[in-house]
């Protein structure tokens, strides 16, 4: 807190040019939709040659935080990073930050949720209570970083349903609705995600003038 009492206020983002850290097709093409409407120049840090950072943190935050200063950095352009993952409750929270993980070096996503499945029939689980959590990192080449958190509750259901999304979309049933993240419309889909709860923090807080 500053010595008048007022809180901290976030770094306005004030280019035109933006890296997004990550090197996942369906993230690039979901947060290209969400930046839309502020007419960017967007770069996946993949286009560029970036290297993926090794992901060392043990939260979301901090993985987010890692990739979007390796990419600012590495680029020399303000960058932002998502670190996601699906928190299953019956499993503690697994597959969490490793969601990625749990899909192999191939990034198998159809074995990441039969491996979700297999652990939650293993324990005899009833409760399939999950939650999709996503950190969004704002960085800039000086070393500032803006981070912002946002989430969407559920359920996982088997067997898993729909072609459109990506990940572990297609087990995922948004609590409220019917159909999963897999089903749903992408456009409707981006309207209530945990990337689109972490987006509107982020634009109240950088991007509104």
């Amino acid at each position: 807190m500053p010595c008048n009492g007022e809180p901290l206020r976030a770094r306005k983002f004030t280019g035109s040019e933006l890296v997004l850290a990550t090197h996942n097709a369906g993230k690039v093409r979901e947060i290209q939709d969400l930046l839309a409407p502020f007419g960017l120049q967007v770069t996946a840090a993949g286009d560029l040659g970036l290297p993926e950072p090794d992901e060392t943190g043990t939260t979301f935050a901090a993985n987010a935080k890692l990739k979007a200063l390796a990419s600012a950095t590495g680029a020399g352009l303000p960058a932002l990073a998502d670190d996601s993952g699906l928190v299953v409750d019956a499993l503690s929270g697994d597959p969490g930050i490793y969601s990625a993980r749990w899909a192999g070096p191939g990034k198998d996503f159809a074995l990441a949720m039969q491996k979700v499945e297999d652990a939650l029939q293993a324990k005899g689980a009833t409760n399939r209570n999950a939650h999709f959590f996503a950190a969004l990192a704002l960085a800039w080449p000086d070393g500032h970083v803006e981070l912002f958190e946002g989430r969407v509750d559920g359920t996982v259901v088997w067997p898993p349903c729909g072609t459109r999304g990506f990940g572990y979309d297609p087990m995922f049933v948004p609590k409220g609705h019917t159909q999963t993240f897999g089903e749903l419309d992408p456009s409707y889909k981006h309207s209530i995600s945990h990337r689109a709860d972490a987006f509107r923090k982020l634009v109240a807080s950088c991007f509104a003038r």
